[in-house]
Protein backbone atom coordinates (compact mmCIF):
# COMPACT_ATOMS: atom_id res chain seq x y z
CA UNK A 1 0.00 0.00 0.00
CA UNK A 2 1.42 3.27 -1.20
CA UNK A 3 -0.28 5.54 1.19
CA UNK A 4 1.21 5.91 4.73
CA UNK A 5 -1.04 5.78 7.65
CA UNK A 6 -0.03 7.40 10.55
CA UNK A 7 -2.14 6.70 13.92
CA UNK A 8 -5.02 5.28 11.92
CA UNK A 9 -7.82 3.11 13.07
CA UNK A 10 -9.75 1.40 10.09
CA UNK A 11 -13.19 0.55 11.43
CA UNK A 12 -15.74 -1.73 9.09
CA UNK A 13 -19.53 -2.32 11.13
CA UNK A 14 -22.38 -3.85 9.45
CA UNK A 15 -25.34 -5.42 10.86
CA UNK A 16 -24.53 -9.69 11.67
CA UNK A 17 -24.06 -12.44 8.68
CA UNK A 18 -23.36 -9.73 6.37
CA UNK A 19 -19.27 -10.53 5.69
CA UNK A 20 -17.14 -8.25 7.84
CA UNK A 21 -14.81 -10.92 9.12
CA UNK A 22 -14.17 -11.84 5.62
CA UNK A 23 -13.85 -8.15 4.23
CA UNK A 24 -11.82 -7.36 7.36
CA UNK A 25 -9.33 -10.43 6.74
CA UNK A 26 -8.83 -9.48 3.04
CA UNK A 27 -7.90 -6.16 3.69
CA UNK A 28 -5.67 -6.51 6.73
CA UNK A 29 -3.82 -8.72 4.34
CA UNK A 30 -3.62 -6.40 1.77
CA UNK A 31 -2.26 -3.75 4.00
CA UNK A 32 -0.59 -5.28 7.04
CA UNK A 33 -3.22 -4.56 9.65
CA UNK A 34 -4.17 -6.89 12.83
CA UNK A 35 -8.12 -6.97 13.91
CA UNK A 36 -9.35 -6.02 16.87
CA UNK A 37 -13.00 -6.92 17.48
CA UNK A 38 -15.86 -4.93 18.21
CA UNK A 39 -18.07 -7.96 19.36
CA UNK A 40 -19.46 -7.62 22.97
CA UNK A 41 -19.82 -11.73 23.05
CA UNK A 42 -16.23 -13.10 20.93
CA UNK A 43 -15.03 -11.68 23.91
CA UNK A 44 -16.12 -15.39 25.57
CA UNK A 45 -13.90 -18.68 25.29
CA UNK A 46 -15.76 -21.69 24.77
CA UNK A 47 -18.91 -19.60 22.77
CA UNK A 48 -17.70 -20.04 19.28
CA UNK A 49 -20.63 -20.99 17.13
CA UNK A 50 -23.13 -18.79 18.95
CA UNK A 51 -20.71 -15.77 19.11
CA UNK A 52 -19.74 -16.36 15.03
CA UNK A 53 -16.20 -16.28 15.17
CA UNK A 54 -15.63 -17.93 12.62
CA UNK A 55 -11.84 -18.21 13.44
CA UNK A 56 -11.26 -20.36 10.40
CA UNK A 57 -11.13 -17.29 8.25
CA UNK A 58 -8.33 -15.22 9.48
CA UNK A 59 -5.50 -17.58 8.62
CA UNK A 60 -2.29 -16.40 9.86
CA UNK A 61 -4.11 -12.31 10.54
CA UNK A 62 -3.45 -11.21 14.02
CA UNK A 63 -6.64 -10.71 16.11
CA UNK A 64 -7.56 -9.77 19.07
CA UNK A 65 -10.09 -8.79 22.17
CA UNK A 66 -11.81 -12.47 20.99
CA UNK A 67 -11.47 -15.39 23.87
CA UNK A 68 -10.26 -13.29 26.72
CA UNK A 69 -13.04 -13.91 29.19
CA UNK A 70 -14.48 -16.71 30.43
CA UNK A 71 -18.20 -17.75 30.08
CA UNK A 72 -19.81 -16.12 33.49
CA UNK A 73 -17.69 -13.09 33.44
CA UNK A 74 -19.35 -9.63 33.22
CA UNK A 75 -17.72 -7.80 30.18
CA UNK A 76 -18.57 -4.15 29.89
CA UNK A 77 -18.28 -0.96 27.91
CA UNK A 78 -15.42 0.73 29.91
CA UNK A 79 -13.21 -2.78 30.09
CA UNK A 80 -13.51 -2.50 26.18
CA UNK A 81 -12.17 0.46 25.79
CA UNK A 82 -9.65 0.03 27.92
CA UNK A 83 -8.62 -3.15 25.98
CA UNK A 84 -9.41 -0.91 22.74
CA UNK A 85 -6.84 0.97 23.85
CA UNK A 86 -4.23 -1.45 24.60
CA UNK A 87 -4.50 -3.53 21.68
CA UNK A 88 -4.17 -0.53 19.22
CA UNK A 89 -1.49 1.06 21.01
CA UNK A 90 0.39 -2.15 21.05
CA UNK A 91 -0.71 -2.52 17.23
CA UNK A 92 0.73 0.78 15.92
CA UNK A 93 3.70 0.42 18.03
CA UNK A 94 4.95 -2.56 16.29
CA UNK A 95 4.54 -0.43 12.84
CA UNK A 96 0.81 -2.21 11.85
CA UNK A 97 -2.31 -0.67 11.20
CA UNK A 98 -5.33 -1.51 13.70
CA UNK A 99 -8.13 -2.95 11.78
CA UNK A 100 -11.52 -2.56 14.53
CA UNK A 101 -14.41 -4.68 12.85
CA UNK A 102 -17.70 -6.17 14.42
CA UNK A 103 -21.32 -5.35 14.99
CA UNK A 104 -21.60 -3.79 18.61
CA UNK A 105 -22.24 -0.40 18.00
CA UNK A 106 -22.39 1.42 20.95
CA UNK A 107 -18.47 -0.09 21.32
CA UNK A 108 -17.64 1.36 18.18
CA UNK A 109 -19.26 4.77 18.91
CA UNK A 110 -17.09 5.01 22.27
CA UNK A 111 -13.69 4.68 20.79
CA UNK A 112 -14.83 6.35 17.79
CA UNK A 113 -15.55 9.67 20.06
CA UNK A 114 -13.63 8.57 22.92
CA UNK A 115 -16.50 8.55 25.66
CA UNK A 116 -14.38 9.25 28.82
CA UNK A 117 -17.46 8.72 31.28
CA UNK A 118 -18.17 5.19 30.96
CA UNK A 119 -16.18 4.14 34.06
CA UNK A 120 -18.24 6.42 36.66
CA UNK A 121 -19.36 4.36 39.69
CA UNK A 122 -23.33 4.25 40.62
CA UNK A 123 -24.16 6.21 43.50
CA UNK A 124 -27.58 4.76 44.77
CA UNK A 125 -27.40 7.56 47.79
CA UNK A 126 -27.31 10.00 45.50
CA UNK A 127 -29.98 8.45 43.01
CA UNK A 128 -32.07 8.29 45.99
CA UNK A 129 -32.08 12.72 46.89
CA UNK A 130 -32.97 13.01 43.16
CA UNK A 131 -35.71 10.30 42.52
CA UNK A 132 -38.52 12.56 43.47
CA UNK A 133 -38.10 14.73 41.07
CA UNK A 134 -40.37 14.87 38.01
CA UNK A 135 -38.78 13.97 34.23
CA UNK A 136 -39.07 17.66 33.00
CA UNK A 137 -37.03 19.06 36.29
CA UNK A 138 -34.35 16.26 36.13
CA UNK A 139 -33.67 17.49 32.72
CA UNK A 140 -33.90 21.16 33.82
CA UNK A 141 -30.94 20.25 37.04
CA UNK A 142 -28.81 18.70 33.71
CA UNK A 143 -29.03 22.33 32.05
CA UNK A 144 -28.26 23.41 35.26
CA UNK A 145 -24.82 21.80 35.78
CA UNK A 146 -23.64 23.09 32.51
CA UNK A 147 -21.11 20.22 31.92
CA UNK A 148 -19.73 19.41 28.44
CA UNK A 149 -21.04 15.72 27.82
CA UNK A 150 -20.63 14.58 24.25
CA UNK A 151 -23.75 12.70 23.08
CA UNK A 152 -25.59 13.21 26.36
CA UNK A 153 -28.35 10.20 26.24
CA UNK A 154 -31.41 12.03 28.01
CA UNK A 155 -34.24 9.84 26.16
CA UNK A 156 -35.58 7.94 29.12
CA UNK A 157 -35.63 8.56 32.53
CA UNK A 158 -33.54 6.17 34.09
CA UNK A 159 -30.58 7.92 31.44
CA UNK A 160 -31.29 11.61 32.59
CA UNK A 161 -30.79 10.21 36.47
CA UNK A 162 -27.92 8.53 35.11
CA UNK A 163 -26.61 11.73 33.20
CA UNK A 164 -26.76 13.81 36.63
CA UNK A 165 -25.06 11.04 38.68
CA UNK A 166 -22.34 11.24 36.47
CA UNK A 167 -22.36 14.93 36.78
CA UNK A 168 -22.75 14.70 40.46
CA UNK A 169 -19.43 12.47 40.31
CA UNK A 170 -17.06 15.15 38.20
CA UNK A 171 -18.51 18.05 40.74
CA UNK A 172 -16.51 15.81 43.48
CA UNK A 173 -13.65 14.58 41.18
CA UNK A 174 -12.88 17.45 38.84
CA UNK A 175 -10.09 15.47 37.32
CA UNK A 176 -12.48 13.03 35.03
CA UNK A 177 -14.24 16.41 33.42
CA UNK A 178 -15.36 16.04 30.15
CA UNK A 179 -13.71 18.11 27.76
CA UNK A 180 -12.64 18.16 24.21
CA UNK A 181 -9.50 16.68 23.23
CA UNK A 182 -7.79 16.12 20.51
CA UNK A 183 -8.67 13.01 18.72
CA UNK A 184 -5.73 10.45 19.37
CA UNK A 185 -6.62 8.13 16.40
CA UNK A 186 -7.26 9.00 12.86
CA UNK A 187 -10.89 6.64 11.81
CA UNK A 188 -11.39 5.60 8.53
CA UNK A 189 -14.77 4.08 9.05
CA UNK A 190 -16.76 1.82 6.95
CA UNK A 191 -20.00 -0.17 6.59
CA UNK A 192 -21.72 -2.79 4.86
CA UNK A 193 -25.09 -2.93 4.07
CA UNK A 194 -27.17 -5.36 2.26
CA UNK A 195 -29.99 -5.56 0.66
CA UNK A 196 -32.72 -6.49 3.49
CA UNK A 197 -34.12 -9.51 1.40
CA UNK A 198 -30.32 -10.33 1.39
CA UNK A 199 -29.28 -9.96 4.38
CA UNK A 200 -32.16 -12.16 5.73
CA UNK A 201 -31.28 -14.71 3.63
CA UNK A 202 -27.63 -14.93 4.66
CA UNK A 203 -29.41 -14.83 8.13
CA UNK A 204 -31.75 -17.73 7.79
CA UNK A 205 -28.86 -19.65 6.13
CA UNK A 206 -26.29 -19.25 8.65
CA UNK A 207 -28.65 -19.95 11.79
CA UNK A 208 -29.13 -23.19 9.65
CA UNK A 209 -25.70 -24.07 9.93
CA UNK A 210 -25.26 -23.61 13.13
CA UNK A 211 -27.86 -25.58 14.03
CA UNK A 212 -26.20 -28.54 12.27
CA UNK A 213 -22.84 -28.21 13.46
CA UNK A 214 -23.12 -27.90 16.61
CA UNK A 215 -24.97 -24.75 18.24
CA UNK A 216 -27.32 -26.79 21.04
CA UNK A 217 -24.00 -29.00 21.47
CA UNK A 218 -22.27 -25.70 22.64
CA UNK A 219 -24.78 -24.34 24.88
CA UNK A 220 -24.80 -28.24 26.54
CA UNK A 221 -21.67 -27.93 27.00
CA UNK A 222 -21.61 -24.37 28.32
CA UNK A 223 -23.99 -25.92 30.95
CA UNK A 224 -22.44 -28.91 31.81
CA UNK A 225 -19.61 -26.47 32.94
CA UNK A 226 -21.57 -24.80 35.93
CA UNK A 227 -23.49 -21.65 33.76
CA UNK A 228 -26.77 -21.37 34.98
CA UNK A 229 -29.90 -21.24 32.17
CA UNK A 230 -30.54 -17.89 33.88
CA UNK A 231 -26.76 -16.82 32.90
CA UNK A 232 -26.61 -17.93 29.00
CA UNK A 233 -30.34 -15.17 29.33
CA UNK A 234 -27.33 -12.74 28.98
CA UNK A 235 -25.30 -13.88 26.37
CA UNK A 236 -27.46 -13.29 23.48
CA UNK A 237 -30.02 -14.71 21.54
CA UNK A 238 -28.76 -17.83 20.17
CA UNK A 239 -28.06 -19.38 23.64
CA UNK A 240 -31.25 -17.59 25.27
CA UNK A 241 -33.33 -19.72 22.94
CA UNK A 242 -31.14 -22.80 22.84
CA UNK A 243 -31.52 -23.05 26.65
CA UNK A 244 -35.57 -22.52 26.22
CA UNK A 245 -35.29 -25.65 23.79
CA UNK A 246 -32.93 -27.47 26.36
CA UNK A 247 -35.75 -26.93 29.17
CA UNK A 248 -38.33 -28.27 27.66
CA UNK A 249 -39.70 -24.47 27.05
CA UNK A 250 -39.97 -24.67 23.32
CA UNK A 251 -39.95 -27.27 20.96
CA UNK A 252 -36.98 -27.51 18.24
CA UNK A 253 -39.13 -25.87 16.12
CA UNK A 254 -40.17 -23.23 17.98
CA UNK A 255 -36.64 -22.53 19.23
CA UNK A 256 -35.45 -22.40 15.65
CA UNK A 257 -38.60 -19.61 14.22
CA UNK A 258 -38.21 -17.95 17.36
CA UNK A 259 -34.69 -17.17 17.04
CA UNK A 260 -34.72 -16.83 13.27
CA UNK A 261 -37.28 -13.99 13.90
CA UNK A 262 -35.10 -12.67 16.80
CA UNK A 263 -31.61 -12.35 14.77
CA UNK A 264 -33.59 -10.78 12.17
CA UNK A 265 -35.05 -7.79 14.37
CA UNK A 266 -31.68 -7.55 15.81
CA UNK A 267 -30.12 -7.08 13.22
CA UNK A 268 -32.30 -3.94 12.12
CA UNK A 269 -31.84 -2.79 15.01
CA UNK A 270 -28.30 -2.99 14.62
CA UNK A 271 -28.55 -0.62 11.52
CA UNK A 272 -30.75 1.51 13.15
CA UNK A 273 -27.92 1.97 15.61
CA UNK A 274 -25.36 2.53 12.84
CA UNK A 275 -27.47 5.81 11.20
CA UNK A 276 -27.97 7.18 14.56
CA UNK A 277 -24.06 7.41 14.39
CA UNK A 278 -23.96 9.12 11.42
CA UNK A 279 -26.34 11.71 13.01
CA UNK A 280 -23.86 12.52 15.54
CA UNK A 281 -20.80 13.46 13.38
CA UNK A 282 -19.91 10.13 12.49
CA UNK A 283 -18.92 9.37 9.00
CA UNK A 284 -19.36 6.21 7.69
CA UNK A 285 -18.55 5.12 4.10
CA UNK A 286 -21.15 2.92 3.04
CA UNK A 287 -19.55 -0.11 0.69
CA UNK A 288 -21.28 -0.47 -2.54
CA UNK A 289 -22.97 -4.00 -2.62
CA UNK A 290 -22.43 -4.70 -6.01
CA UNK A 291 -18.65 -4.55 -6.05
CA UNK A 292 -17.09 -8.04 -5.19
CA UNK A 293 -14.67 -8.46 -2.46
CA UNK A 294 -11.61 -7.55 -3.84
CA UNK A 295 -13.58 -4.41 -5.37
CA UNK A 296 -14.57 -3.06 -1.56
CA UNK A 297 -11.16 -3.40 -0.23
CA UNK A 298 -9.71 -1.55 -3.11
CA UNK A 299 -12.46 1.03 -2.32
CA UNK A 300 -11.33 1.35 1.09
CA UNK A 301 -7.63 1.60 -0.01
CA UNK A 302 -8.50 4.31 -1.75
CA UNK A 303 -10.53 6.36 0.44
CA UNK A 304 -8.55 5.92 3.60
CA UNK A 305 -8.15 9.31 5.59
Amino acid sequence: MEKKLTNTVICILGPTACGKTALAVTLAKAIDAEIVSADSRQVYSSMDIGTGKDLHLYNNIPYHLINICTPGEKYYLARFQNDFENASSDILRRNKIPLLCGGTGLYIQAVLQDFTDTSIPENPAYRLTIDHFTDSELLELIKNQGANFKNMDTSTRKKKIRVLEKLNYILTCPQVLVDPIEPKYKFSVFGLNPDVSIRRKNISNRLQDRLENGLIEEVEGLLKNGLSHDMLQYYGLEYKYVSLYLTGELSKIEMYAKLETEIHRFAKRQMTFFRSMETKGIEIKWLPETLNLEAKVEFMISNLK
